[in-house]
């Protein structure tokens, strides 16, 4: 999929004066060069659920893989928005970015060997495809999901302080 360039816009009331918005290719680069993110997702009852997992930048969609009877993968079948969030633990330098999206299974085999070989490429990880999805050659199956973003936040720590709003339609 050919990645969309978003609107950008800077909440002026949650940032420094002065404050601009990161390009969108500094955020891309963050979604790109990080390995963990937490996702959250909703239970059936409503009840949210956190968790930290891998995730590949790729074609403008960050793509997550979990095992069918875990509870992300019961949640996003039930309800697909889920938010992915990345960024640093300190407080006083580098961006925070935050990704709303709608989780979508991937099935498409070529599509499938393309990120089998990122995820091999990136994180050392070896995945066999199958129809399902990933094997880990130990007969786990991990179903494979792309978020594009719907919206993005990005949060510029240390002086400017900055807070941006990306929009994709």
């Amino acid at each position: 999929m050919p990645e969309l360039e978003p609107t950008v816009e800077l909440n002026e009331g949650f940032s420094s004066p002065g404050a601009t918005t990161p390009e969108w290719s500094a955020v891309r680069e963050v979604l790109t060069a990080s390995e963990m993110f937490w996702l959250s997702t909703t239970r059936r009852d409503g009840r949210p659920h956190v968790t930290p997992l891998p995730a590949i930048w790729h074609d403008g969609a960050l793509h997550i893989c979990t095992g069918a009877q875990e509870q992300k993968a019961v949640n996003l079948a039930a309800e697909p928005r889920c938010i992915l969030t990345t960024g640093t633990n300190e407080m006083n330098s580098g961006l925070d970015v935050v990704v709303e999206g709608t989780a979508v299974r991937i099935t498409d085999q070529a599509t499938l060997r393309q990120l089998a070989k990122l995820w091999k490429s990136e994180l050392d990880w070896d995945f066999a495809v199958v129809d399902d999805g990933f094997d880990d050659g130990a007969g786990h199956i991990a179903l494979v999901y792309a978020i594009a973003p719907a919206k993005v936040l990005a949060f510029g720590k240390g002086e400017p302080f900055s807070q941006t709003r990306y929009s994709f339609s």
